[in-house]
């Protein structure tokens, strides 16, 4: 059976790339769950205390801090397009002063926009004084997809992202390398029901079983063509490449 050669390769071509899709998507599957079992294990460990001096992200991100001080509500940055239940609105990240010295910044909670006056901010309480709050360790307050720069707090508060290095240079805040993700309440009327921060592990496993079911769909094809070509062979190889005896020697059929 002769085997064509460009229709072999773009056959193994696609199996090639499908079935290393498919292990990727399976390797990201694997590493969401494994962060989802180190979240588990820092959201049982004592709260870190956050204080003036500097901790790197990879110390602490993704861990239960406190963190004693009092809010900036001058600087505050309202992150746009931040749906909850379906519903737009913003979260609220504030800088937050720490007791011994430091900054860093908290995101709040969310906020539900004004469906009417899209800058037109719905009210909220912020605490004034020295309190303590509890939350989670994060490198931002999230992202969202945007369109060239995200605008400057010293001109707007609402924004898409807020990059915590960027604003330290933006503010002259000495702030710590990550954002306080605010677990506990202070009856300030935000809400604080956070995503999980692995979700889409079944749609990995979805787009493995996607990618390698179309790397078994190019191998059948191949077998279902390669065979076709080979009964295609053989009924030329019986019947002859002139097509019969009596076509070659060009006399009509007797009867």
């Amino acid at each position: 059976m002769k085997i064509r050669l460009i229709p072999t390769l773009l056959i193994l071509i696609v199996v090639a790339v499908t079935v290393r899709l498919g292990f990727w998507q399976r390797d990201r599957a694997h590493q969401k769950e494994a962060l989802q079992a180190q979240i588990t294990r820092f959201e049982n460990a004592p709260a870190q205390t956050v204080g003036a001096a500097p901790i790197a992200l990879k110390d602490i991100e993704f861990h239960r801090v406190r963190a004693v001080g009092q809010f900036m509500p001058q600087q505050v940055v309202y992150l746009d397009n931040r749906p909850y239940n379906d519903q737009p609105g913003f979260y609220v990240v504030m800088p937050f002063t720490l007791r011994d010295g430091g900054v860093v910044l908290v995101n709040r909670g969310w906020l539900p926009r004004n469906m009417s006056e899209r800058t037109a901010i719905a009210p909220y309480d912020t605490p004034k004084g020295e309190i303590e709050i509890e939350g989670i360790a994060r490198a931002d307050a999230t992202r969202a997809y945007e369109l060239g720069e995200g605008g400057s707090a010293a001109h707007q508060a609402i924004r898409q992202n807020l990059d915590v290095a960027s604003y330290a240079a933006e503010t002259g805040l000495p702030l710590q390398p990550f954002v306080i993700q605010q677990t506990s309440d202070d009856g300030d009327k935000l809400v604080r029901d956070w995503p999980a921060p692995t979700s889409g592990v079944e749609r990995n496993y979805g787009y493995m079983a996607q990618w390698w079911g179309i790397a078994a769909a190019a191998i059948a094809f191949g077998l279902y063509a390669a065979r076709r070509g080979a009964k295609h062979a053989k009924s030329i190889d019986s019947n002859g490449p002139d097509g019969g005896d009596a076509a070659n020697n060009g006399q009509a059929p007797r009867a």
